[in-house]
């Protein structure tokens, strides 16, 4: 039992995430089968290790000790790993893939922190979440994050923070407009391979708002490009808008360069996600690597 790792590695993941169901969402296999796991650990350890609860799962004492030595053994097996490597004199080079928002806006407040868990430098690259799904599928990078889940059956998925999208200025406008508002501004818009895209016209669709009929004074490829265009657009006349993740643009609103609002009645929220093969799913590096973001996430 213990020289197959794959059942350790399910039994902690278990006690990890508090559930049968996040477990084996995470480790990439159907639920009975962790279930299944957990019972031929139970059995060759003769005792009873976990409790099912209504609102989640419970070690027994047993289960404690022996959640108490598998961490050891987890620890001396990431160890040894780190050795091999060091023998073999092979550099790593952690490869980080992300959209624009979280590449340039969010990533760069965790990348010291990041280096010092990974201990090997980082390499962060920055696309078009379709783009960098692309590259992961092709075992360019090791992690992707991004702002839409794929329809890959070779990737997991994590739910990492929940984002949402503002409409803002560089001059002053209401913290809450009217849908009708809209058609009053100028706009700058993300082309339409962006997911950003894709959320603000599915939700106008939603809000039976026509964007083709918008005073567009713009198509951008960038989030930095948005926020750029807006800054250095003119003050005078209608105030020119575009609408952009809350992240990209808190500096800015926090010392008044950019004045952010939302539309009355609607939210634009979406989440973030981190995204791995599954066939790195017991990779250590990959683990660990999401385990320590997941913990840093914002709220």
């Amino acid at each position: 039992m213990f020289k197959d790792f794959s059942k350790i590695q399910t039994f902690l993941t278990v006690v990890r995430e508090k559930s049968f169901s996040k477990a084996s969402k995470k480790l990439g296999i159907s639920q009975p089968a962790v279930t299944q796991q957990i019972k031929l650990f139970e059995d060759y350890v003769e005792t009873k290790i976990v409790d099912r609860k209504k609102n989640g799962i419970r070690l027994t004492k047993e289960g404690e000790e022996i959640y108490s030595i598998m961490l050891k053994l987890e620890k001396c097996i990431f160890n040894t790993e780190k050795e091999i490597l060091r023998i073999i004199n092979k550099q790593l080079t952690f490869v980080i893939g992300a959209s624009f928002t979280i590449g340039n806006y969010i990533l760069p407040n965790y990348l010291n922190r990041i280096k010092e868990k990974v201990k090997n430098d980082i390499l962060v690259k920055i696309d078009l979440s379709k783009y960098i799904l692309d590259q992961l599928r092709d075992k360019k990078i090791d992690i992707a994050m991004v702002e839409a889940p794929g329809f890959d059956d070779d990737m997991l998925y994590r739910e990492w923070m929940e984002d949402e999208l503002v409409l803002f200025s560089n001059s002053p406008i209401p913290r809450y407009v009217k849908k009708e508002d809209l058609y009053n501004f100028d706009w700058v818009c993300r082309e339409e391979a962006s997911h950003t895209r894709e959320i603000i016209s599915n939700i106008f669709d939603e809000m039976d708002i026509d964007c083709k009929s918008f005073n567009i004074k713009s198509i951008v490829s960038s989030s930095t490009a948005v926020k750029q265009s807006i800054i250095k657009a003119p003050k005078e006349g209608k105030a020119t808008v575009s609408i952009i993740s809350k992240f990209v643009i808190e500096d800015e609103v926090q010392n008044g360069t950019l004045y952010s609002a939302k539309i009355r009645g609607y939210k634009f929220k979406r989440h973030l996600y981190i995204a791995y093969l599954k066939e790195r799913r017991h990779d250590a590096y990959i683990d660990g690597m999401i385990d320590f973001l997941m913990n840093i996430k914002k709220v």
